[in-house]
């Protein structure tokens, strides 16, 4: 397996060809036989741990982060280099293959579906709960299926999936509708809000109906600003007014992603309402979702959400804490005033939420 950055273009073409990205995480390691203990493994040396890769008739070339990323560590400078790698290889590979970590994975899916504005290619994040070189690993499969439908096309020539996903334990997902969810068992993610959009059996059987249909005609345009003076409060009962002011008035804050309860209620505190209203007329953006892992926010439904409506709160719809934290950092990033933040908030720029 040929291992190169830019190669042969006309060689590219003539196969499918897919860029592996390893950024790190539990999928790229291997346990010491001597000491037990996990180590990543040189990617350049992928078949050697995977030699079912030898069976596509793809050309798969590997960029490894050096030293690879803790999930954990993850933060937008790091995005931007992913969609650096991307875009500088765009018209050289028909796919490309994430491996990350699982912990923040869902974090990433959602800002790259943001910063790669026009996206026609796919770009699958998998990884694995253990890791490759282990006997029971669910990486081999993670991995071998994400190339294939990174490499996959209509008749046509287009690809099947030309948006941002990811594929876990048989399940391709749309990238920022997910998130993790388990920790012990191999099907760690799940989107909740929004069907697969395919499942790998003995085949994978796309849904094509699910799938973003990108306009051709348009170039990628790739983003790099990301503004991250955003925070989560979450409501719980028994919160104390001085612990939601003292949040509410953190220096440089410009905007809060509140997790309220059911359908988008908060407690009939005066203060809190109060709170709320005073931070939004200062120009803080505050978007409101659910705790609940499915369902909707309808702030109209229960008065107890009407007074958080009436406070100039925005609805998050069914947004995953994911997806409205890295698309409020993305907008905040690029200049965008309050008003055109909230606008923005509540409506989708790439399937993100449900209207």
């Amino acid at each position: 397996m040929p291992n190169f950055q830019r190669g042969d273009p006309m060689l590219l073409r003539k196969y499918p060809s897919v860029l592996l990205i390893y950024t790190g995480g539990t999928i790229g390691m291997i346990q010491n036989p001597e000491t037990g203990a996990l180590e990543t493994f040189n990617f350049d040396h992928l078949q050697n741990h995977v030699p079912e890769l030898k069976l596509f008739n793809y050309h798969i070339n590997t960029y490894q982060f050096n030293p690879p990323i803790d999930s954990s560590d993850m933060e937008p400078t790091l995005w931007a280099k992913i969609v650096k790698i991307i875009h500088y290889n765009y018209d050289r590979y028909d796919g490309f293959v994430i491996l990350h970590g699982t912990d923040t994975m869902s974090y990433t899916a959602s800002a790259l579906s943001f910063m790669l504005e026009n996206l026609t290619k796919p770009v699958i994040l998998t990884g694995s709960q253990l890791p490759i070189g282990m006997l029971r690993t669910d990486g081999k499969e993670n991995l071998i299926t994400a190339i294939e439908i990174a490499a996959a096309k209509h008749s046509d020539g287009t690809p099947i999936v030309p948006e941002v996903c990811i594929f876990f334990d048989n399940l391709l997902m749309r990238g920022n509708r997910t998130t993790k969810i388990n920790v012990e068992h191999f099907d760690a993610f799940k989107s909740y809000n929004y069907p697969a959009l395919a499942n790998a059996g003995i085949h994978i059987n796309y849904i094509e109906d699910r799938i973003r249909k990108p306009d051709y005609s348009i170039p990628l345009k790739p983003h790099y600003l990301f503004d991250t003076n955003v925070i989560v409060l979450t409501l719980f009962p028994g919160i104390q007014e001085n612990l939601v002011s003292q949040i509410l008035n953190v220096p440089g804050l410009k905007a809060v992603v509140l997790k309220t309860f059911g359908s988008g209620n908060a407690p009939q505190k005066e203060w809190l309402v109060k709170l709320l209203k005073n931070a939004v007329k200062r120009g803080l953006v505050i978007v409101n979702i659910s705790q609940c892992l499915a369902g909707a926010v309808e702030m109209e439904r229960y008065e107890t959400g009407i007074h958080l409506l009436e406070a100039g709160i925005v609805s998050g719809h069914d947004s995953t804490v994911e997806s409205a934290i890295t698309k409020l950092m993305f907008l905040l990033g690029h200049g965008m005033s309050p008003q055109e933040v909230r606008y923005r908030m509540n409506n989708p720029i790439c399937g993100e939420i449900t209207l």
